[in-house]
């Protein structure tokens, strides 16, 4: 197996678990994902299979797109709804309003500290450990993109919103911040990504019905160009030697490899008129495909 499936995780599990499913249905270890999701979110997670993992980093993974709820007046220790409540304060007198004021603020370029229950890692340990431990660590601020917050809902303290962001936003931790600001505390109360890059949930499946007919093959799911190689440049690139770009021209720094059946083979970055490789896949990787 190789390439990319799309899955719609429910609620209650973690997105390795989605791993381990994907691993005993294809009967292979090699799987991998891109963007994880919190054990109570549901929707999209982008997973690939056997020697494709080597190739999420190339996947058009940007930006994410999510509908969330955030219940404000009350504020957790996880910034969601799994956490323990730490308080409770009145709402705004026009919550609508208050929030409308603020939320040009929370557009654009941000900056979020990364909360104490994720997996960021400090001095090589993920700070759920030390949050499960009672210990609390300073965090370096992150720069994030929140490209747009729309289909705006008002249901007592409920506020339902569409995020458009890059990734490694934390959409829990926006909505903490703004409840922050607005004085009253709030958390993230339900949360489904519905698009990864050029991914959709729409086209998404479970792992209880997933099938070989759901793997997307690399040429279908990579978006950057991609040339044919013939004989004696396919074997120059298995040995990491440079390839002359020829006639191929693009704007794109980086370029899919495939062979003469348009099989995605490696990806080469681009060097004034030389491709030079960077991720190869041997030819073996292709032996239970024929």
């Amino acid at each position: 197996m190789l390439g990319v499936v799309l899955i719609d995780k429910p609620a209650g599990i973690t997105s390795h678990d989605i791993v381990a499913r994907l691993r005993r249905r294809f009967q292979t270890k090699r799987v991998g994902h891109a963007g994880t999701l919190d054990p109570q979110a549901t929707g999209l997670v982008v997973a690939a299979i056997g020697p494709a993992t080597r190739f999420l980093q190339y996947l058009p993974l940007e930006p994410k797109e999510y509908v969330a709820e955030i219940t404000f007046g009350q504020e957790t220790n996880t910034q969601d709804a799994d956490g323990e409540v730490l308080f409770e304060k009145p709402l705004p007198a026009d919550l609508e309003g208050a929030f409308r004021e603020q939320l040009p603020n929370f557009l654009g370029l941000i900056q979020q500290i990364p909360p104490m229950y994720s997996a960021v890692k400090k001095e090589g340990q993920p700070l759920y450990k030390y949050a499960r431990r009672g210990e609390e660590v300073e965090r370096e601020p992150r720069t994030v993109h929140i490209a747009e917050i729309s289909d705006l809902a008002f249901e007592g303290p409920v506020v339902k919103l569409r995020m458009v962001c890059s990734g490694g936003t934390y959409v829990r931790t926006w909505g903490h911040d703004m409840g922050q600001v607005l004085g009253c505390g709030a958390h993230l109360s339900a949360l489904r990504r519905i698009r990864v890059g050029r991914f959709m949930i729409e086209d998404a499946t479970t792992t209880d019905a997933v099938t070989d007919d759901d793997i997307w093959p690399l040429h279908e799911a990579l978006e950057t160009p991609i040339l044919k190689l013939n004989e004696t440049q396919l074997n120059s690139i298995r040995h990491g030697q440079a390839i002359g770009a020829g006639r191929f021209t693009t704007e794109s720094q980086v370029v899919a490899l495939a062979d003469a059946g348009g099989r995605v083979v490696g990806m080469a970055r681009t060097q004034g008129n030389l491709l030079q490789p960077e991720c190869v896949l041997p030819s073996e990787a292709f032996v239970d495909l024929v």
